[in-house]
Protein backbone atom coordinates (compact mmCIF):
# COMPACT_ATOMS: atom_id res chain seq x y z
CA UNK A 1 0.00 0.00 0.00
CA UNK A 2 1.93 2.96 -0.99
CA UNK A 3 1.43 6.29 0.80
CA UNK A 4 2.96 8.63 -0.86
CA UNK A 5 0.95 9.21 -4.18
CA UNK A 6 -0.40 12.44 -3.62
CA UNK A 7 0.10 16.17 -4.72
CA UNK A 8 -1.20 19.79 -3.91
CA UNK A 9 -2.23 22.32 -6.34
CA UNK A 10 -0.10 25.67 -8.04
CA UNK A 11 0.94 27.59 -4.89
CA UNK A 12 -1.17 30.78 -4.04
CA UNK A 13 -0.07 34.35 -4.60
CA UNK A 14 0.37 36.60 -1.30
CA UNK A 15 -2.33 39.09 -2.71
CA UNK A 16 -2.11 43.09 -1.98
CA UNK A 17 -4.64 42.43 1.11
CA UNK A 18 -2.21 39.65 2.23
CA UNK A 19 1.17 41.18 1.69
CA UNK A 20 0.14 44.11 3.48
CA UNK A 21 -0.80 42.75 6.68
CA UNK A 22 2.11 40.64 6.69
CA UNK A 23 4.82 43.81 6.00
CA UNK A 24 2.90 45.59 8.85
CA UNK A 25 2.45 42.44 11.33
CA UNK A 26 6.38 43.02 11.13
CA UNK A 27 6.41 46.89 11.14
CA UNK A 28 7.80 47.03 7.42
CA UNK A 29 8.31 50.42 6.14
CA UNK A 30 8.07 49.82 2.13
CA UNK A 31 7.52 52.14 -0.09
CA UNK A 32 5.02 51.61 -3.83
CA UNK A 33 8.65 50.83 -5.39
CA UNK A 34 9.80 48.20 -2.63
CA UNK A 35 6.51 46.85 -2.29
CA UNK A 36 6.30 45.94 -6.08
CA UNK A 37 10.25 44.72 -5.92
CA UNK A 38 9.04 42.40 -3.15
CA UNK A 39 6.04 41.04 -4.53
CA UNK A 40 8.34 40.64 -7.76
CA UNK A 41 10.36 38.61 -6.19
CA UNK A 42 8.28 36.91 -3.72
CA UNK A 43 6.79 35.60 -7.01
CA UNK A 44 9.81 33.80 -8.53
CA UNK A 45 10.61 32.13 -5.57
CA UNK A 46 7.10 30.12 -5.49
CA UNK A 47 7.97 29.11 -8.64
CA UNK A 48 9.97 26.76 -6.71
CA UNK A 49 7.33 25.78 -4.61
CA UNK A 50 5.12 25.12 -7.76
CA UNK A 51 7.28 22.30 -8.42
CA UNK A 52 7.40 21.26 -5.15
CA UNK A 53 3.52 21.00 -4.63
CA UNK A 54 3.82 19.09 -7.59
CA UNK A 55 6.00 15.89 -6.32
CA UNK A 56 4.85 13.32 -3.95
CA UNK A 57 5.50 13.31 -0.20
CA UNK A 58 8.33 10.49 0.43
CA UNK A 59 6.23 8.90 3.34
CA UNK A 60 6.70 5.90 4.56
CA UNK A 61 4.70 2.11 3.03
CA UNK A 62 2.12 0.71 4.79
CA UNK A 63 2.56 -3.22 4.89
CA UNK A 64 -0.66 -4.55 6.38
CA UNK A 65 -4.77 -4.44 4.53
CA UNK A 66 -7.19 -2.83 6.76
CA UNK A 67 -10.39 -1.40 7.11
CA UNK A 68 -11.63 2.16 8.14
CA UNK A 69 -13.67 -0.10 11.20
CA UNK A 70 -16.15 1.68 13.33
CA UNK A 71 -17.55 3.82 15.67
CA UNK A 72 -19.02 1.96 18.82
CA UNK A 73 -22.17 2.96 20.26
CA UNK A 74 -22.71 3.06 24.06
CA UNK A 75 -23.81 -0.43 24.60
CA UNK A 76 -20.09 -1.51 23.72
CA UNK A 77 -18.31 1.56 25.13
CA UNK A 78 -19.43 1.87 28.96
CA UNK A 79 -16.20 3.77 30.04
CA UNK A 80 -16.47 5.91 26.78
CA UNK A 81 -12.90 4.62 26.42
CA UNK A 82 -13.16 4.17 22.28
CA UNK A 83 -12.94 6.22 19.99
CA UNK A 84 -12.74 3.54 16.97
CA UNK A 85 -12.99 -0.23 16.64
CA UNK A 86 -11.50 -2.29 13.82
CA UNK A 87 -8.88 -5.03 12.95
CA UNK A 88 -5.70 -4.68 11.33
CA UNK A 89 -3.90 -8.43 11.48
CA UNK A 90 -0.65 -8.18 11.78
CA UNK A 91 2.37 -11.05 10.64
CA UNK A 92 1.24 -14.79 11.30
CA UNK A 93 4.36 -15.43 14.13
CA UNK A 94 5.85 -13.09 16.87
CA UNK A 95 6.46 -12.14 20.19
CA UNK A 96 2.53 -10.64 20.08
CA UNK A 97 1.28 -13.17 17.58
CA UNK A 98 -2.26 -13.46 18.32
CA UNK A 99 -2.45 -10.91 21.10
CA UNK A 100 -4.42 -7.64 20.91
CA UNK A 101 -3.30 -3.92 20.88
CA UNK A 102 -5.30 -0.44 21.48
CA UNK A 103 -3.84 2.64 20.19
CA UNK A 104 -3.76 6.15 22.03
CA UNK A 105 -5.72 8.63 19.48
CA UNK A 106 -3.22 10.16 18.82
CA UNK A 107 -0.97 7.71 17.37
CA UNK A 108 -1.43 7.44 13.07
CA UNK A 109 -2.82 4.19 11.80
CA UNK A 110 -3.19 4.79 8.06
CA UNK A 111 -6.65 3.91 6.90
CA UNK A 112 -8.48 4.96 10.00
CA UNK A 113 -9.92 7.69 11.37
CA UNK A 114 -8.27 10.07 14.42
CA UNK A 115 -9.72 12.22 16.57
CA UNK A 116 -6.93 13.18 19.16
CA UNK A 117 -9.62 13.73 21.08
CA UNK A 118 -10.77 17.34 19.86
CA UNK A 119 -12.80 18.92 16.49
CA UNK A 120 -10.61 20.49 15.13
CA UNK A 121 -8.49 17.33 14.22
CA UNK A 122 -12.28 15.42 13.59
CA UNK A 123 -12.52 13.55 10.56
CA UNK A 124 -8.92 13.80 9.51
CA UNK A 125 -7.46 10.07 7.79
CA UNK A 126 -3.79 9.18 8.22
CA UNK A 127 -1.87 7.77 5.16
CA UNK A 128 0.68 5.78 7.25
CA UNK A 129 1.15 3.98 9.70
CA UNK A 130 3.58 4.60 12.88
CA UNK A 131 6.62 3.62 13.38
CA UNK A 132 5.60 1.97 16.80
CA UNK A 133 2.22 0.46 14.51
CA UNK A 134 4.51 -1.41 12.06
CA UNK A 135 6.65 -3.33 14.66
CA UNK A 136 3.65 -4.36 16.40
CA UNK A 137 2.05 -5.84 13.22
CA UNK A 138 5.27 -7.17 12.38
CA UNK A 139 5.34 -8.93 15.97
CA UNK A 140 2.27 -10.55 14.69
CA UNK A 141 -0.42 -8.20 16.49
CA UNK A 142 -4.05 -7.12 16.08
CA UNK A 143 -4.61 -3.30 16.42
CA UNK A 144 -8.22 -3.43 17.48
CA UNK A 145 -8.64 -0.08 17.69
CA UNK A 146 -8.16 3.73 18.62
CA UNK A 147 -8.71 4.88 22.51
CA UNK A 148 -10.51 7.87 23.02
CA UNK A 149 -7.11 10.74 24.40
CA UNK A 150 -7.84 14.03 25.82
CA UNK A 151 -8.67 17.00 23.85
CA UNK A 152 -5.40 17.48 22.02
CA UNK A 153 -3.73 16.15 24.80
CA UNK A 154 -4.09 18.84 27.06
CA UNK A 155 -4.95 16.77 30.35
CA UNK A 156 -4.03 15.04 33.23
CA UNK A 157 -7.48 14.23 33.72
CA UNK A 158 -10.20 12.12 31.59
CA UNK A 159 -13.28 14.99 30.95
CA UNK A 160 -11.79 16.75 28.19
CA UNK A 161 -12.00 14.94 25.22
CA UNK A 162 -14.33 16.12 22.60
CA UNK A 163 -16.62 12.69 22.85
CA UNK A 164 -17.37 13.22 26.47
CA UNK A 165 -15.04 11.76 29.76
CA UNK A 166 -13.62 8.59 29.89
CA UNK A 167 -14.46 7.10 33.36
CA UNK A 168 -12.98 4.78 35.70
CA UNK A 169 -12.67 0.87 34.94
CA UNK A 170 -12.62 0.15 38.73
CA UNK A 171 -15.00 3.19 39.70
CA UNK A 172 -17.85 4.31 37.10
CA UNK A 173 -17.88 8.21 37.32
CA UNK A 174 -14.53 8.40 38.44
CA UNK A 175 -11.56 10.00 36.76
CA UNK A 176 -9.29 7.23 34.65
CA UNK A 177 -6.53 10.12 34.35
CA UNK A 178 -4.96 11.44 31.32
CA UNK A 179 -3.89 12.05 28.66
CA UNK A 180 -4.24 8.43 27.57
CA UNK A 181 -7.05 7.90 29.52
CA UNK A 182 -9.25 5.72 26.80
CA UNK A 183 -5.88 3.31 26.40
CA UNK A 184 -5.61 2.81 30.27
CA UNK A 185 -9.12 2.22 31.16
CA UNK A 186 -9.42 -0.38 28.14
CA UNK A 187 -6.75 -2.29 29.83
CA UNK A 188 -7.78 -1.88 33.29
CA UNK A 189 -10.82 -3.12 32.38
CA UNK A 190 -9.82 -6.26 31.08
CA UNK A 191 -11.08 -5.18 27.42
CA UNK A 192 -7.98 -5.17 26.00
CA UNK A 193 -4.36 -6.86 26.29
CA UNK A 194 -2.28 -4.21 25.82
CA UNK A 195 -2.20 -0.47 24.86
CA UNK A 196 -0.01 2.52 23.67
CA UNK A 197 -0.07 5.91 25.17
CA UNK A 198 1.77 8.92 25.03
CA UNK A 199 3.40 10.81 27.76
CA UNK A 200 4.62 14.57 27.73
CA UNK A 201 4.49 15.08 31.43
CA UNK A 202 2.79 12.15 32.90
CA UNK A 203 0.53 10.94 30.49
CA UNK A 204 1.23 7.02 30.41
CA UNK A 205 1.62 6.81 34.09
CA UNK A 206 -1.15 8.88 35.28
CA UNK A 207 -3.85 6.84 33.70
CA UNK A 208 -2.40 3.90 34.22
CA UNK A 209 -1.67 4.82 38.14
CA UNK A 210 -5.49 5.43 38.40
CA UNK A 211 -6.48 3.00 36.30
CA UNK A 212 -4.89 0.20 37.81
CA UNK A 213 -2.35 -1.17 35.09
CA UNK A 214 1.35 -0.79 34.63
CA UNK A 215 2.77 2.02 32.76
CA UNK A 216 6.04 2.56 31.41
CA UNK A 217 7.63 6.25 29.92
CA UNK A 218 10.73 4.57 28.15
CA UNK A 219 14.03 6.34 28.34
CA UNK A 220 14.01 9.24 25.71
CA UNK A 221 14.14 8.26 22.32
CA UNK A 222 14.36 4.42 23.48
CA UNK A 223 11.34 4.14 21.56
CA UNK A 224 10.21 6.03 18.41
CA UNK A 225 7.59 8.76 18.29
CA UNK A 226 7.90 8.85 14.38
CA UNK A 227 4.01 8.93 12.89
CA UNK A 228 2.14 9.84 16.75
CA UNK A 229 1.48 13.49 16.51
CA UNK A 230 3.94 15.44 18.93
CA UNK A 231 3.33 18.37 21.41
CA UNK A 232 6.75 19.41 21.91
CA UNK A 233 10.12 17.40 20.57
CA UNK A 234 12.18 17.56 23.71
CA UNK A 235 9.28 15.91 25.92
CA UNK A 236 7.52 13.41 23.40
CA UNK A 237 7.78 9.93 24.72
CA UNK A 238 5.14 6.62 23.83
CA UNK A 239 5.34 3.04 25.70
CA UNK A 240 3.21 0.74 26.75
CA UNK A 241 0.49 0.02 29.02
CA UNK A 242 -0.25 -3.48 30.36
CA UNK A 243 -2.05 -5.31 32.66
CA UNK A 244 0.84 -6.95 34.46
CA UNK A 245 4.89 -6.37 34.25
CA UNK A 246 5.72 -8.94 31.50
CA UNK A 247 3.20 -8.00 28.83
CA UNK A 248 5.20 -4.39 29.21
CA UNK A 249 8.37 -5.46 29.05
CA UNK A 250 7.45 -7.79 25.94
CA UNK A 251 5.91 -4.68 24.57
CA UNK A 252 9.12 -2.74 24.73
CA UNK A 253 11.24 -5.53 23.31
CA UNK A 254 9.07 -5.01 20.31
CA UNK A 255 9.12 -1.05 19.96
CA UNK A 256 12.31 -0.30 21.72
CA UNK A 257 14.87 0.38 18.51
CA UNK A 258 16.37 2.76 16.25
CA UNK A 259 14.44 4.99 13.89
CA UNK A 260 16.37 6.82 11.51
CA UNK A 261 13.25 8.88 10.87
CA UNK A 262 12.70 10.33 14.92
CA UNK A 263 15.25 12.89 15.65
CA UNK A 264 14.77 12.41 19.58
CA UNK A 265 17.14 9.00 19.56
CA UNK A 266 20.69 8.99 20.06
CA UNK A 267 20.48 5.04 21.26
CA UNK A 268 24.25 3.75 22.21
CA UNK A 269 25.03 0.15 21.16
CA UNK A 270 23.42 -2.35 22.87
CA UNK A 271 21.07 -0.24 25.37
CA UNK A 272 17.78 -2.32 24.26
CA UNK A 273 16.80 -5.77 23.25
CA UNK A 274 15.70 -8.31 25.92
CA UNK A 275 13.74 -6.79 28.43
CA UNK A 276 11.91 -10.41 29.61
CA UNK A 277 15.06 -12.55 30.35
CA UNK A 278 16.33 -11.22 33.41
CA UNK A 279 12.88 -10.42 34.95
CA UNK A 280 12.68 -13.40 37.11
CA UNK A 281 15.74 -13.20 38.68
CA UNK A 282 14.52 -10.96 41.43
CA UNK A 283 14.90 -7.91 43.78
CA UNK A 284 17.71 -9.52 45.85
CA UNK A 285 20.69 -7.25 46.08
CA UNK A 286 19.17 -4.22 44.11
CA UNK A 287 19.96 -1.02 46.08
CA UNK A 288 16.35 1.13 46.44
CA UNK A 289 15.95 4.83 47.57
CA UNK A 290 12.52 6.15 48.73
CA UNK A 291 12.71 9.78 47.20
CA UNK A 292 11.99 11.57 50.26
CA UNK A 293 10.48 14.58 47.97
CA UNK A 294 7.92 13.01 46.50
CA UNK A 295 5.97 12.52 49.52
CA UNK A 296 4.32 15.01 51.64
CA UNK A 297 3.10 17.34 48.51
CA UNK A 298 0.41 20.26 48.53
CA UNK A 299 -1.82 17.63 46.79
CA UNK A 300 -0.38 14.35 48.86
CA UNK A 301 -3.30 12.28 50.45
CA UNK A 302 -1.71 10.34 53.30
CA UNK A 303 -3.10 7.18 52.66
CA UNK A 304 -1.27 7.28 48.90
CA UNK A 305 1.63 8.23 51.01
CA UNK A 306 1.57 5.73 53.56
CA UNK A 307 0.97 2.72 51.13
CA UNK A 308 3.54 3.47 48.82
CA UNK A 309 6.07 3.78 51.60
CA UNK A 310 4.93 0.39 53.04
CA UNK A 311 4.73 -0.96 49.48
CA UNK A 312 8.44 -0.12 48.98
CA UNK A 313 9.23 -0.93 52.14
CA UNK A 314 8.37 -4.82 50.99
CA UNK A 315 11.68 -4.98 48.73
CA UNK A 316 13.70 -5.74 51.67
CA UNK A 317 11.56 -8.60 51.98
CA UNK A 318 12.71 -9.50 48.78
CA UNK A 319 16.34 -9.32 49.31
CA UNK A 320 16.94 -5.59 48.34
CA UNK A 321 18.32 -3.06 49.90
CA UNK A 322 15.51 -0.13 50.88
CA UNK A 323 16.34 3.37 52.41
CA UNK A 324 15.54 7.15 52.27
CA UNK A 325 17.25 9.54 49.97
CA UNK A 326 16.92 13.21 49.08
CA UNK A 327 16.99 14.98 45.53
CA UNK A 328 15.69 18.60 45.76
CA UNK A 329 16.52 19.20 42.70
CA UNK A 330 13.41 16.78 41.91
CA UNK A 331 10.95 19.95 43.44
CA UNK A 332 12.72 21.93 40.65
CA UNK A 333 10.80 19.87 38.25
CA UNK A 334 7.90 21.27 37.30
CA UNK A 335 8.90 24.84 36.82
CA UNK A 336 10.98 23.62 34.58
CA UNK A 337 8.36 21.46 32.81
CA UNK A 338 5.44 24.05 32.63
CA UNK A 339 7.60 26.43 31.00
CA UNK A 340 8.85 23.90 28.45
CA UNK A 341 5.63 22.81 27.93
CA UNK A 342 3.73 26.04 27.74
CA UNK A 343 6.28 27.86 25.49
CA UNK A 344 7.98 25.45 23.59
CA UNK A 345 4.44 23.26 23.00
CA UNK A 346 2.33 26.16 21.57
CA UNK A 347 5.25 26.88 19.29
CA UNK A 348 5.43 23.91 18.22
CA UNK A 349 1.42 22.49 18.19
CA UNK A 350 -0.03 26.00 16.92
CA UNK A 351 2.87 27.62 15.64
CA UNK A 352 4.49 25.05 13.79
CA UNK A 353 0.89 22.58 13.49
CA UNK A 354 2.14 19.87 15.59
CA UNK A 355 5.21 19.25 13.38
CA UNK A 356 7.45 22.23 13.76
CA UNK A 357 10.69 22.94 11.89
CA UNK A 358 14.33 22.25 12.71
CA UNK A 359 15.23 18.69 12.83
CA UNK A 360 15.82 15.98 10.33
CA UNK A 361 12.64 13.36 10.29
CA UNK A 362 9.59 12.40 9.29
CA UNK A 363 7.09 15.01 8.57
CA UNK A 364 3.56 14.41 7.85
CA UNK A 365 2.02 17.17 5.86
CA UNK A 366 -1.48 16.13 6.19
CA UNK A 367 -1.37 16.20 9.75
CA UNK A 368 -0.10 19.37 9.47
CA UNK A 369 -2.92 20.37 7.35
CA UNK A 370 -5.48 19.50 9.78
CA UNK A 371 -3.93 20.94 12.87
CA UNK A 372 -4.05 24.11 10.89
CA UNK A 373 -8.02 23.67 11.25
CA UNK A 374 -7.12 25.42 14.97
CA UNK A 375 -7.53 29.05 13.51
CA UNK A 376 -10.24 28.64 11.99
CA UNK A 377 -12.15 27.14 15.05
CA UNK A 378 -9.74 28.89 18.08
CA UNK A 379 -12.98 28.37 20.38
CA UNK A 380 -13.03 24.91 20.05
CA UNK A 381 -9.27 24.57 21.27
CA UNK A 382 -9.80 23.07 25.54
CA UNK A 383 -9.03 25.59 28.11
CA UNK A 384 -5.84 24.47 28.91
CA UNK A 385 -4.81 25.36 25.64
CA UNK A 386 -6.12 28.68 25.24
CA UNK A 387 -4.78 29.09 28.56
CA UNK A 388 -0.97 28.14 27.37
CA UNK A 389 -1.27 30.09 23.69
CA UNK A 390 -2.44 33.28 25.45
CA UNK A 391 0.70 33.15 28.32
CA UNK A 392 3.03 31.64 25.45
CA UNK A 393 2.42 34.84 23.37
CA UNK A 394 2.95 37.14 26.23
CA UNK A 395 5.98 35.17 27.42
CA UNK A 396 7.85 35.41 23.60
CA UNK A 397 6.98 38.82 23.61
CA UNK A 398 8.06 40.48 26.86
CA UNK A 399 10.73 38.44 27.40
CA UNK A 400 11.71 36.22 24.09
CA UNK A 401 12.25 32.70 24.85
CA UNK A 402 14.68 33.17 27.84
CA UNK A 403 12.42 31.44 30.41
CA UNK A 404 12.16 28.04 27.81
CA UNK A 405 15.93 28.13 27.52
CA UNK A 406 16.28 28.40 31.28
CA UNK A 407 13.87 25.43 32.01
CA UNK A 408 15.84 23.51 29.59
CA UNK A 409 19.34 24.80 30.99
CA UNK A 410 17.85 23.60 34.12
CA UNK A 411 16.16 20.40 33.13
CA UNK A 412 20.35 19.59 32.85
CA UNK A 413 20.85 20.31 36.41
CA UNK A 414 17.91 17.84 37.32
CA UNK A 415 19.31 15.31 35.35
CA UNK A 416 22.27 15.54 36.71
CA UNK A 417 21.09 15.27 40.11
CA UNK A 418 19.31 12.39 39.45
CA UNK A 419 22.15 10.84 37.58
CA UNK A 420 24.71 11.42 40.41
CA UNK A 421 21.90 9.59 42.62
CA UNK A 422 22.14 6.94 40.05
CA UNK A 423 25.03 5.87 40.58
CA UNK A 424 24.52 4.63 44.15
CA UNK A 425 20.94 3.48 43.92
CA UNK A 426 19.35 0.88 41.08
CA UNK A 427 15.70 2.18 41.77
CA UNK A 428 14.31 5.37 42.95
CA UNK A 429 10.81 5.13 44.11
CA UNK A 430 7.73 7.39 45.07
CA UNK A 431 4.36 7.78 44.60
CA UNK A 432 2.85 7.86 41.30
CA UNK A 433 -0.04 10.06 41.69
CA UNK A 434 -0.39 11.66 45.00
CA UNK A 435 -3.30 11.10 45.81
CA UNK A 436 -6.66 8.81 44.30
CA UNK A 437 -9.22 9.24 41.30
CA UNK A 438 -11.48 12.03 42.46
CA UNK A 439 -15.08 11.65 40.46
CA UNK A 440 -15.55 13.42 37.28
CA UNK A 441 -16.08 16.97 36.95
CA UNK A 442 -19.68 18.49 35.67
CA UNK A 443 -19.41 19.30 32.24
CA UNK A 444 -20.25 23.11 33.11
CA UNK A 445 -18.21 22.89 36.08
CA UNK A 446 -16.35 26.16 36.99
CA UNK A 447 -12.78 27.43 35.57
CA UNK A 448 -10.76 26.89 38.90
CA UNK A 449 -12.15 23.42 39.01
CA UNK A 450 -11.57 22.50 35.33
CA UNK A 451 -8.05 23.81 35.86
CA UNK A 452 -7.22 21.96 38.52
CA UNK A 453 -8.20 18.77 37.90
CA UNK A 454 -6.74 19.22 34.58
CA UNK A 455 -3.06 19.75 35.50
CA UNK A 456 -2.40 19.13 39.19
CA UNK A 457 -1.23 15.23 39.34
CA UNK A 458 1.72 15.39 37.32
CA UNK A 459 4.13 17.03 40.65
CA UNK A 460 6.23 13.13 40.50
CA UNK A 461 5.80 12.32 36.94
CA UNK A 462 6.17 15.47 34.78
CA UNK A 463 10.17 15.71 36.51
CA UNK A 464 11.10 12.77 33.97
CA UNK A 465 9.83 14.09 30.91
CA UNK A 466 12.74 16.89 31.03
CA UNK A 467 15.34 14.16 32.38
CA UNK A 468 14.30 11.43 30.23
CA UNK A 469 14.61 8.54 33.09
CA UNK A 470 12.87 5.96 32.68
CA UNK A 471 9.43 5.78 34.73
CA UNK A 472 7.23 3.06 35.27
CA UNK A 473 4.08 2.94 37.67
CA UNK A 474 2.44 -0.29 38.90
CA UNK A 475 -0.31 -0.66 40.90
CA UNK A 476 0.27 -1.37 44.81
CA UNK A 477 -3.24 -0.93 46.62
CA UNK A 478 -6.85 -0.63 46.39
CA UNK A 479 -8.64 1.75 48.87
CA UNK A 480 -12.35 2.21 48.44
CA UNK A 481 -12.16 0.58 44.86
CA UNK A 482 -9.78 3.06 43.56
CA UNK A 483 -6.13 1.89 42.78
CA UNK A 484 -3.01 3.55 44.06
CA UNK A 485 0.57 3.18 42.08
CA UNK A 486 4.07 3.35 43.01
CA UNK A 487 6.51 4.60 40.45
CA UNK A 488 9.98 2.98 39.85
CA UNK A 489 12.68 5.33 37.87
CA UNK A 490 15.88 4.52 37.34
CA UNK A 491 18.87 5.84 35.58
CA UNK A 492 18.78 5.62 31.22
CA UNK A 493 18.45 2.72 29.69
CA UNK A 494 17.98 0.92 32.57
CA UNK A 495 14.34 -0.67 32.48
CA UNK A 496 15.27 -4.38 32.45
CA UNK A 497 16.22 -3.11 35.88
CA UNK A 498 12.91 -2.09 36.82
CA UNK A 499 10.94 -4.24 35.23
CA UNK A 500 12.86 -7.01 37.33
CA UNK A 501 12.09 -4.99 40.49
CA UNK A 502 8.33 -4.07 39.50
CA UNK A 503 7.71 -8.14 38.49
CA UNK A 504 9.55 -9.51 41.92
CA UNK A 505 6.98 -7.07 43.87
CA UNK A 506 4.04 -8.23 41.70
CA UNK A 507 4.53 -11.81 41.73
CA UNK A 508 5.27 -11.85 45.68
CA UNK A 509 2.00 -9.58 46.59
CA UNK A 510 -1.50 -8.81 45.26
CA UNK A 511 -2.30 -5.20 45.10
CA UNK A 512 -5.96 -5.60 44.88
CA UNK A 513 -6.28 -7.30 48.26
CA UNK A 514 -3.88 -4.25 49.47
CA UNK A 515 -6.13 -2.41 51.55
Amino acid sequence: MEASNYTYEKVKRPTDEQFKQITDKYGFHLTEQEKKDYQRYIDANLEAYDKLALMPDYLPVVKYPRTPGYFPDPSENKLNAWYVKTEVKGAPSGKLAGRKVVLKDNVCLAGVPMMYGSPIIEGYIPEIDATIVTRLLDAGATIVGKANCENLCFSGGSFTCAKGPVHNPHKLGFDSGGSSSGTAALVGSGEVELGIGGDQGGSIRIPACWSGCVGLKPTYGLVPYTGILPVELSLDHTGPITANVLDNALMLEVLAGPDDLDPRQYLPEGVYGDYTSKIKEGAKGLKIGILKEGFGHKQSESVVDAYVTKAALKFKELGATVEEVSIPEHLVGPIAVAAITCEGGVQNMFHGNSFGTGYRGLYLPSAMKAHARWRTMPDELPVMAKMDVILADYLSNQYHGTFYAKGQNLSRKIKKAYDDKFKEYDIIIMPTVPFRPLPLPEKDCDFDTYMARASNKDVNVAVFNVTGHPSLTIPIAKVDGLPIGMMLVSKYFNEAAIYQAAYAWENAYDWRKEN
